[in-house]
């Protein structure tokens, strides 16, 4: 199915209002009133669940039985982490270990 031009502007102006709704929606419900404790507590342990759940599965499919099955991995993720302690910048660990990967796998571990 090919989609005119009208229906991709359509389907883009949808999904961009359902993401504004979405990050609204929490200030429209807290509006003028104090955020629940339990609220509070999702805020500060539900992004660190979701970031170990997504480290879990990206390194699931880990082969221990070469080195390239999975040094560039391990490599790629001890980069990553420290590169997020020493700046504290997700931008950078993210862009420095996939950086980091790309190149182990395609030049080192050929």
């Amino acid at each position: 199915m090919v989609l005119t031009p009208t229906q991709s502007i359509i389907i883009i102006a949808i999904c961009a209002l359902c993401t504004l709704l979405e990050r609204a929606f929490p200030f429209l419900i807290f509006r003028g009133k104090e955020v629940p404790e339990i609220v509070r507590y999702l805020g500060r342990v539900l992004p660190m669940a979701i970031m170990a759940t997504l480290v879990m599965y990206c390194l699931k499919g880990i082969s221990f039985s070469s080195a390239a099955g999975f040094a560039p991995m391990l490599i790629a993720s001890a980069l990553t982490a420290l590169l997020h302690i020493w700046k504290g910048n997700t931008m950078l660990s993210i862009f420095g270990g996939t950086v980091c990967y790309m190149l182990l796998v395609q030049m080192v571990f050929v």
